[in-house]
């Protein structure tokens, strides 16, 4: 048994506009591949998940993780509220 990764893929894709089909293609896999790790269908190999985040430019660990990602609406009112206390 093997515990569930989760993923920021989508949002990635999303902020720089691109397909699942030109991921898949920059990394090697099928698109329905991408679509499987974006729902955490499926837990991708260590090569898998470095080629994802080479092609994004991070650290792999901003894009999988053991625990839940916060909701990027929730990551926004946390910034928002700690520049209210800033400000």
């Amino acid at each position: 048994m093997s515990a569930r990764i989760y993923n920021r893929i989508a949002v990635f894709r999303a902020e720089v506009g691109m397909t699942r089909k030109a991921l898949a293609e920059k990394v090697g896999v099928n698109p329905q591949t991408i679509g499987f790790l974006e729902r955490g269908d499926y837990n991708p190999s260590l090569e898998l998940a470095l080629r994802v985040s080479q092609v994004f430019k991070v650290p792999v660990e901003l894009l999988f993780s053991f625990t839940p990602f916060p909701s990027v609406a929730a990551t926004l009112l946390g910034q928002e509220s700690d520049n209210a206390l800033q400000g």
